[in-house]
Protein backbone atom coordinates (compact mmCIF):
# COMPACT_ATOMS: atom_id res chain seq x y z
CA UNK A 1 0.00 0.00 0.00
CA UNK A 2 2.84 2.58 0.67
CA UNK A 3 4.26 1.78 -2.84
CA UNK A 4 0.19 2.78 -4.21
CA UNK A 5 0.09 5.94 -1.72
CA UNK A 6 2.80 6.93 -3.39
CA UNK A 7 1.91 6.57 -7.22
CA UNK A 8 -0.88 8.47 -5.83
CA UNK A 9 0.58 11.27 -5.04
CA UNK A 10 2.84 11.70 -7.65
CA UNK A 11 -0.35 11.23 -9.95
CA UNK A 12 -1.99 13.86 -8.44
CA UNK A 13 0.55 16.22 -8.26
CA UNK A 14 1.63 16.06 -11.99
CA UNK A 15 -2.58 16.52 -12.26
CA UNK A 16 -2.63 19.35 -10.40
CA UNK A 17 0.70 21.09 -10.49
CA UNK A 18 1.57 21.18 -6.73
CA UNK A 19 2.15 19.00 -3.39
CA UNK A 20 -0.04 21.48 -1.36
CA UNK A 21 -3.16 21.12 -4.27
CA UNK A 22 -2.59 17.35 -4.43
CA UNK A 23 -2.52 17.29 -0.46
CA UNK A 24 -6.15 18.87 0.01
CA UNK A 25 -7.77 16.43 -2.80
CA UNK A 26 -5.92 13.31 -0.91
CA UNK A 27 -6.56 14.88 2.67
CA UNK A 28 -2.89 14.97 3.74
CA UNK A 29 -0.47 17.57 4.06
CA UNK A 30 1.99 19.11 1.53
CA UNK A 31 4.81 17.90 3.45
CA UNK A 32 3.29 14.26 3.24
CA UNK A 33 2.99 14.16 -0.15
CA UNK A 34 6.42 15.33 -0.99
CA UNK A 35 8.05 12.76 0.90
CA UNK A 36 5.64 10.24 -0.48
CA UNK A 37 7.05 11.07 -4.15
CA UNK A 38 10.63 11.51 -3.16
CA UNK A 39 10.33 8.02 -1.15
CA UNK A 40 8.73 6.55 -4.86
CA UNK A 41 11.56 8.40 -6.62
CA UNK A 42 14.38 6.71 -4.48
CA UNK A 43 12.83 3.31 -4.71
CA UNK A 44 12.40 3.92 -9.02
CA UNK A 45 16.11 5.26 -8.83
CA UNK A 46 14.62 8.46 -11.08
CA UNK A 47 14.07 11.84 -10.60
CA UNK A 48 10.20 12.59 -11.83
CA UNK A 49 9.92 16.32 -11.15
CA UNK A 50 12.20 19.07 -11.23
CA UNK A 51 11.69 21.39 -8.30
CA UNK A 52 12.36 25.25 -7.86
CA UNK A 53 11.16 27.51 -4.86
CA UNK A 54 8.46 28.96 -7.10
CA UNK A 55 6.81 25.55 -8.90
CA UNK A 56 7.33 22.25 -10.37
CA UNK A 57 7.88 20.29 -13.36
CA UNK A 58 7.48 16.79 -14.57
CA UNK A 59 10.90 15.32 -16.03
CA UNK A 60 10.38 13.42 -19.21
CA UNK A 61 10.97 10.05 -17.36
CA UNK A 62 8.47 11.69 -15.39
CA UNK A 63 5.88 12.57 -18.15
CA UNK A 64 6.33 9.44 -19.13
CA UNK A 65 5.74 7.53 -16.30
CA UNK A 66 2.82 9.66 -15.12
CA UNK A 67 0.78 8.33 -18.43
CA UNK A 68 1.06 5.06 -17.23
CA UNK A 69 0.26 5.60 -13.86
CA UNK A 70 -2.73 7.09 -14.50
CA UNK A 71 -3.86 4.53 -16.48
CA UNK A 72 -3.26 2.04 -13.52
CA UNK A 73 -5.05 4.05 -11.08
CA UNK A 74 -8.51 4.73 -13.61
CA UNK A 75 -8.20 0.80 -14.40
CA UNK A 76 -8.15 0.41 -10.00
CA UNK A 77 -11.01 2.89 -9.53
CA UNK A 78 -13.34 0.89 -12.30
CA UNK A 79 -12.32 -2.25 -10.40
CA UNK A 80 -13.28 -0.85 -7.45
CA UNK A 81 -16.81 0.67 -8.86
CA UNK A 82 -17.63 -2.83 -10.67
CA UNK A 83 -16.82 -4.40 -7.54
CA UNK A 84 -19.00 -1.98 -5.51
CA UNK A 85 -22.11 -2.00 -8.50
CA UNK A 86 -21.84 -6.09 -8.39
CA UNK A 87 -22.66 -5.92 -4.53
CA UNK A 88 -25.67 -3.45 -5.33
CA UNK A 89 -29.03 -4.08 -6.05
CA UNK A 90 -30.10 -3.02 -9.50
CA UNK A 91 -33.38 -0.84 -9.54
CA UNK A 92 -34.81 2.27 -11.17
CA UNK A 93 -36.38 2.99 -13.99
CA UNK A 94 -34.19 1.72 -17.03
CA UNK A 95 -34.93 3.25 -20.66
CA UNK A 96 -34.14 0.74 -23.64
CA UNK A 97 -34.54 1.78 -27.25
CA UNK A 98 -34.50 -0.84 -29.69
CA UNK A 99 -36.18 -0.90 -33.59
CA UNK A 100 -39.70 -1.98 -34.09
CA UNK A 101 -39.04 -5.46 -35.55
CA UNK A 102 -36.52 -6.60 -32.78
CA UNK A 103 -39.37 -7.18 -30.07
CA UNK A 104 -39.01 -10.77 -31.95
CA UNK A 105 -36.15 -11.08 -30.39
CA UNK A 106 -36.61 -9.25 -26.97
CA UNK A 107 -40.19 -10.52 -25.79
CA UNK A 108 -38.83 -14.15 -25.34
CA UNK A 109 -36.04 -13.21 -23.25
CA UNK A 110 -37.72 -9.88 -21.30
CA UNK A 111 -39.79 -12.20 -18.82
CA UNK A 112 -36.91 -13.98 -17.17
CA UNK A 113 -34.82 -11.03 -17.09
CA UNK A 114 -38.08 -9.30 -14.94
CA UNK A 115 -38.02 -12.66 -12.66
CA UNK A 116 -34.36 -11.97 -12.39
CA UNK A 117 -34.05 -8.19 -11.34
CA UNK A 118 -37.83 -7.33 -10.22
CA UNK A 119 -37.02 -3.68 -8.99
CA UNK A 120 -35.85 -2.76 -12.45
CA UNK A 121 -38.45 -0.98 -14.30
CA UNK A 122 -38.28 -1.50 -18.02
CA UNK A 123 -39.59 1.82 -20.28
CA UNK A 124 -39.44 -0.17 -23.87
CA UNK A 125 -39.28 2.62 -26.65
CA UNK A 126 -39.21 0.80 -30.14
CA UNK A 127 -39.17 2.82 -32.71
CA UNK A 128 -36.70 3.11 -36.04
CA UNK A 129 -35.38 6.41 -35.53
CA UNK A 130 -32.01 6.89 -34.42
CA UNK A 131 -31.96 8.35 -30.86
CA UNK A 132 -29.35 10.43 -29.45
CA UNK A 133 -28.98 8.40 -26.00
CA UNK A 134 -26.88 10.75 -23.99
CA UNK A 135 -29.19 13.70 -25.21
CA UNK A 136 -32.63 12.03 -24.66
CA UNK A 137 -31.97 10.33 -21.51
CA UNK A 138 -31.91 6.63 -23.29
CA UNK A 139 -30.17 4.60 -21.23
CA UNK A 140 -29.53 1.16 -23.76
CA UNK A 141 -30.25 0.71 -27.01
CA UNK A 142 -29.85 -2.48 -29.93
CA UNK A 143 -29.21 -1.05 -33.43
CA UNK A 144 -27.92 -2.97 -36.32
CA UNK A 145 -25.64 -1.32 -38.87
CA UNK A 146 -22.41 1.17 -38.53
CA UNK A 147 -21.95 2.97 -35.42
CA UNK A 148 -19.97 5.95 -35.35
CA UNK A 149 -20.33 7.89 -32.05
CA UNK A 150 -17.62 7.71 -30.19
CA UNK A 151 -19.61 8.77 -27.11
CA UNK A 152 -20.62 5.09 -26.96
CA UNK A 153 -19.69 1.80 -26.44
CA UNK A 154 -21.16 -1.48 -28.31
CA UNK A 155 -21.22 -4.98 -28.08
CA UNK A 156 -22.43 -7.03 -31.19
CA UNK A 157 -25.57 -9.64 -30.28
CA UNK A 158 -26.65 -11.97 -32.80
CA UNK A 159 -25.93 -12.00 -36.34
CA UNK A 160 -28.84 -12.30 -38.61
CA UNK A 161 -29.58 -12.85 -42.30
CA UNK A 162 -31.70 -11.14 -44.84
CA UNK A 163 -34.13 -13.38 -46.66
CA UNK A 164 -36.05 -13.14 -49.90
CA UNK A 165 -39.78 -14.50 -49.17
CA UNK A 166 -43.27 -14.36 -51.03
CA UNK A 167 -46.93 -16.58 -50.35
CA UNK A 168 -46.93 -19.39 -51.84
CA UNK A 169 -49.98 -17.98 -53.52
CA UNK A 170 -48.15 -15.70 -55.08
CA UNK A 171 -45.39 -18.46 -56.35
CA UNK A 172 -48.12 -20.06 -58.20
CA UNK A 173 -49.96 -17.16 -60.07
CA UNK A 174 -46.27 -15.87 -60.95
CA UNK A 175 -43.43 -18.58 -60.99
CA UNK A 176 -40.87 -18.99 -58.51
CA UNK A 177 -37.73 -17.14 -59.75
CA UNK A 178 -34.20 -19.42 -59.92
CA UNK A 179 -31.70 -16.77 -60.69
CA UNK A 180 -31.34 -13.49 -59.84
CA UNK A 181 -32.03 -12.42 -63.37
CA UNK A 182 -35.60 -13.74 -62.97
CA UNK A 183 -37.16 -11.20 -60.74
CA UNK A 184 -37.45 -8.95 -63.69
CA UNK A 185 -40.18 -10.33 -64.21
CA UNK A 186 -41.65 -10.66 -60.37
CA UNK A 187 -43.10 -7.27 -58.26
CA UNK A 188 -40.90 -6.26 -54.94
CA UNK A 189 -42.89 -5.03 -52.11
CA UNK A 190 -39.87 -2.41 -50.98
CA UNK A 191 -38.60 -1.08 -47.15
CA UNK A 192 -37.75 2.07 -46.98
CA UNK A 193 -35.83 3.13 -44.15
CA UNK A 194 -37.56 5.80 -41.54
CA UNK A 195 -34.56 8.08 -41.01
CA UNK A 196 -32.60 8.08 -44.26
CA UNK A 197 -35.64 7.61 -46.83
CA UNK A 198 -33.67 5.50 -48.36
CA UNK A 199 -35.54 2.49 -50.03
CA UNK A 200 -33.33 -1.11 -48.84
CA UNK A 201 -30.79 -2.89 -51.18
CA UNK A 202 -31.40 -6.81 -51.57
CA UNK A 203 -28.48 -8.90 -51.29
CA UNK A 204 -28.93 -9.93 -54.44
CA UNK A 205 -25.55 -9.09 -56.85
CA UNK A 206 -25.04 -9.53 -60.86
CA UNK A 207 -22.19 -10.25 -62.13
CA UNK A 208 -21.31 -6.39 -62.61
CA UNK A 209 -21.79 -5.51 -59.02
CA UNK A 210 -24.82 -3.74 -59.59
CA UNK A 211 -28.02 -4.72 -57.01
CA UNK A 212 -30.94 -6.65 -58.28
CA UNK A 213 -34.63 -6.10 -57.70
CA UNK A 214 -38.07 -6.62 -59.39
CA UNK A 215 -39.99 -3.37 -60.42
CA UNK A 216 -41.64 -2.29 -57.32
CA UNK A 217 -45.29 -2.91 -55.88
CA UNK A 218 -45.46 -1.23 -52.59
CA UNK A 219 -42.83 0.64 -50.45
CA UNK A 220 -43.13 1.15 -46.84
CA UNK A 221 -41.43 2.26 -43.83
CA UNK A 222 -42.62 -0.79 -41.74
CA UNK A 223 -41.18 -4.43 -41.72
CA UNK A 224 -43.80 -5.89 -40.25
CA UNK A 225 -46.68 -4.02 -42.68
CA UNK A 226 -44.09 -5.35 -45.25
CA UNK A 227 -44.16 -8.87 -44.26
CA UNK A 228 -48.25 -8.53 -43.89
CA UNK A 229 -48.25 -7.29 -47.66
CA UNK A 230 -46.03 -10.73 -48.20
CA UNK A 231 -47.98 -12.89 -46.46
CA UNK A 232 -51.15 -11.50 -48.78
CA UNK A 233 -49.49 -12.71 -51.97
CA UNK A 234 -48.71 -8.95 -53.25
CA UNK A 235 -45.16 -9.74 -54.14
CA UNK A 236 -41.61 -10.32 -53.16
CA UNK A 237 -40.10 -8.86 -49.60
CA UNK A 238 -36.74 -8.64 -48.51
CA UNK A 239 -36.96 -9.52 -44.45
CA UNK A 240 -34.67 -10.57 -41.78
CA UNK A 241 -34.93 -14.06 -40.89
CA UNK A 242 -36.04 -13.93 -37.58
CA UNK A 243 -39.20 -12.55 -38.79
CA UNK A 244 -39.77 -14.69 -41.44
CA UNK A 245 -39.04 -17.78 -39.32
CA UNK A 246 -42.47 -18.52 -38.12
CA UNK A 247 -44.21 -18.09 -41.61
CA UNK A 248 -41.48 -20.00 -43.15
CA UNK A 249 -41.80 -23.29 -40.53
CA UNK A 250 -45.63 -23.16 -41.11
CA UNK A 251 -45.48 -22.78 -44.76
CA UNK A 252 -47.21 -19.23 -45.18
CA UNK A 253 -44.30 -18.04 -47.16
CA UNK A 254 -41.49 -19.75 -48.37
CA UNK A 255 -37.97 -18.20 -49.06
CA UNK A 256 -36.42 -17.68 -52.61
CA UNK A 257 -32.81 -17.41 -54.47
CA UNK A 258 -31.29 -18.36 -50.76
CA UNK A 259 -28.21 -20.08 -52.71
CA UNK A 260 -27.93 -16.38 -54.60
CA UNK A 261 -28.50 -14.22 -50.89
CA UNK A 262 -25.40 -12.60 -49.49
CA UNK A 263 -24.65 -9.80 -46.58
CA UNK A 264 -25.35 -11.08 -43.12
CA UNK A 265 -26.17 -8.16 -40.51
CA UNK A 266 -25.68 -7.59 -37.13
CA UNK A 267 -27.50 -6.00 -34.10
CA UNK A 268 -25.26 -3.87 -31.16
CA UNK A 269 -25.96 -3.25 -27.67
CA UNK A 270 -25.28 0.02 -27.04
CA UNK A 271 -24.69 2.38 -24.06
CA UNK A 272 -23.24 6.09 -23.00
CA UNK A 273 -19.36 5.36 -22.51
CA UNK A 274 -19.21 6.21 -18.64
CA UNK A 275 -16.75 5.55 -17.01
CA UNK A 276 -18.89 3.60 -14.33
CA UNK A 277 -22.39 1.74 -15.60
CA UNK A 278 -24.85 2.09 -12.81
CA UNK A 279 -26.06 -1.73 -11.85
CA UNK A 280 -29.22 -1.69 -14.06
CA UNK A 281 -27.37 -0.65 -17.14
CA UNK A 282 -24.59 -3.16 -16.31
CA UNK A 283 -26.97 -6.11 -15.62
CA UNK A 284 -29.21 -5.48 -18.79
CA UNK A 285 -25.94 -4.96 -20.98
CA UNK A 286 -24.43 -8.62 -19.86
CA UNK A 287 -27.96 -10.19 -20.15
CA UNK A 288 -28.94 -9.30 -23.31
CA UNK A 289 -25.18 -10.38 -24.56
CA UNK A 290 -26.09 -13.45 -22.85
CA UNK A 291 -29.33 -14.15 -24.09
CA UNK A 292 -29.17 -12.42 -27.65
CA UNK A 293 -25.71 -14.00 -28.93
CA UNK A 294 -27.53 -16.84 -30.33
CA UNK A 295 -27.59 -18.53 -33.79
CA UNK A 296 -31.47 -18.46 -33.67
CA UNK A 297 -33.47 -16.50 -31.19
CA UNK A 298 -37.50 -17.26 -31.61
CA UNK A 299 -40.64 -15.23 -32.02
CA UNK A 300 -43.23 -15.13 -28.95
CA UNK A 301 -45.98 -17.91 -29.30
CA UNK A 302 -48.13 -15.22 -30.24
CA UNK A 303 -48.79 -11.26 -29.68
CA UNK A 304 -49.19 -10.10 -26.29
CA UNK A 305 -48.56 -13.87 -24.78
CA UNK A 306 -45.23 -13.77 -21.94
CA UNK A 307 -42.69 -16.75 -23.28
CA UNK A 308 -40.11 -17.74 -20.48
CA UNK A 309 -36.98 -18.95 -21.07
CA UNK A 310 -33.98 -18.15 -23.21
CA UNK A 311 -33.67 -18.60 -27.44
CA UNK A 312 -31.99 -21.86 -28.04
CA UNK A 313 -28.53 -21.69 -28.65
Amino acid sequence: MDQLSGLSAFVRTADLGSFVAAGRVLGLSASAVGKAVTTLEKQLGVRLFQRSTRSIRLTEEGRLFHERCRRVLDDLEDAQASLAAAVATPRGRLRLSAPLVSYHLLLPVLPEFIRRYPEVELDLDFNDRIVDLIDEGVDVAIRSGDLQDSRLMSRALRPFQMLLCAAPSYLEKHGTPEVPQDLAGHLAIRFRFPNSGKIQDWPLMEAGGAALAPPGLMTCNNMEALRGAVLAGLGIGCMPDFLARRPLADGTLRSVLGEHIDGPGQFHVIWPSNRHLSPKVRVLVDYLIDTLFAERCDEPAAPGLSVSGRPSA
